[in-house]
């Protein structure tokens, strides 16, 4: 990708135009830039020097190396172990780094079992918890990473990682998922590949947020291989909740057919795990976009079809449709009951078992 293609995404992550980017800059270090100026850095017209690389770096909150496209591997794990610290203790997580250097760290198959727990974690745990102990984690497995297969390993834990920020903080969760990608393609595995950008896909469009990216995301996955599995069904339904948030009905029901079709080659019978899209898990995929797409009848059908197989042990998905029927009622010209539905429902689970993306929907609901 371009850096003026680059440029224009971030900033329409963080909902800014092109004259409010010029004074975020101007404003920090004091210069004179203009809309226009941002315009042609846009269009390829012209490149930002090294001054305003690193003014971009700042204010869009991404690596300068990233701006500069010349991801080397060491700056790279400085990146990763810079954005880490922040939720957890800096000390605590140099002696990680350190003692799994020293120590030569888990072992292949006991990082996939790792996976295998924070998958499954993520379901029912808060944002906050997964953040913390996935920082921790990134920090040992940066030590590790002479080994090809541990970069598909890092990959997914930022993905996770980028997950535990709502999209609408925009460069945050988005520059976790550019990482995850970026770490996917120094792993050489092309399911990887496929499965953080879809991952990322889906959740951003699910949420509503950076739809832009998560249209980019998917088709690059899409690019990459169009072999039926996980990674290119979130993908293509990531970008079926974009088309839909954007009013494009046909695209979005065309897609969720797509959706469908790949999901009866790749679905999974794994029910309680983030890496997995069972068939419940497909249904409340389509019942949030079916309700965005005012189809009352598909949205319940959906919904119905979720709660026969979703696990009693994952209230936080039935909170999820819940809202679904919440929206619902707003968009069919009760906006209040609307609200007051999906509050209840809110209200009806526990404060530590909400997540960022229940909040968001939340928010959803609210301004319509």
């Amino acid at each position: 990708m371009r850096i003026g293609e680059l440029i224009r995404e971030l900033r329409k992550a963080r909902g800014w135009s092109q004259g409010r980017l010029a004074s975020e800059i101007n404003d920090a270090y004091g210069s004179a830039l203009s809309r226009e100026y941002v315009s042609n850095w846009e269009c390829s017209k012209i490149q930002p020097g090294g001054f305003y690389l690193r003014a971009l770096s700042a204010v869009l909150d991404v690596p300068l190396a990233v701006l500069e496209d010349d991801v080397k591997r060491r700056t790279f794990l400085t990146d990763v172990a810079g954005a880490a610290v922040a939720p957890v203790v800096a000390s605590d997580l140099l002696s990680m780094g350190f003692s799994a250097r020293l120590q030569g760290g888990p072992t292949t198959d006991a990082w996939g079992a790792k996976l295998a727990t924070y998958g499954t974690q993520y379901m029912s745990m808060g944002a906050a918890d997964i953040q913390r102990r996935v920082a921790g984690e990134l920090v040992v497995i940066q030590q590790q990473l002479e080994q090809p297969r541990l970069w598909s390993v890092a990959a997914r834990l930022m993905t996770l990682y980028a997950k535990t920020f709502p999209g609408s903080d925009g460069a945050k969760a988005v520059h976790w998922y550019r990482m995850a990608a970026q770490a996917a393609d120094q792993s050489g595995d092309d399911d990887a590949r496929v499965w953080v950008r879809g991952r990322a896909a889906i959740a951003l469009g699910y949420e509503g947020a950076s739809l832009g990216i998560a249209d980019v995301l998917a088709d690059q996955a899409i690019a990459i291989s169009r072999k039926p599995s996980l990674g290119l069904l979130n993908a293509i339904m990531g970008k079926a909740h974009a088309a839909a948030i954007r009013g494009d009905r046909a695209t979005a029901l065309s897609l969720a057919e797509e959706g469908r079709r790949v999901f009866d080659h790749a679905g999974s019978h794994e029910q309680m795990s983030d890496y997995a899209v069972p068939w419940w898990r497909m249904n409340v995929f389509l019942s949030l976009l079916l309700a965005r797409l005012g189809d009352e009848k598909g949205a319940v059908e959906a919904q119905d079809q979720a709660v026969r197989e979703l696990p009693e042990t994952l209230p936080r998905f039935a909170t999820h449709l819940e809202m679904h029927r919440g929206l619902m009622i707003a968009r069919s010209g009760d906006p209040r009951g609307g609200v007051a539905y999906a509050r209840t429902a809110m209200a009806a689970l526990p404060a530590e078992k909400h997540s960022l993306t229940l909040r968001l929907l939340m928010a959803e609901i609210e301004q319509t």
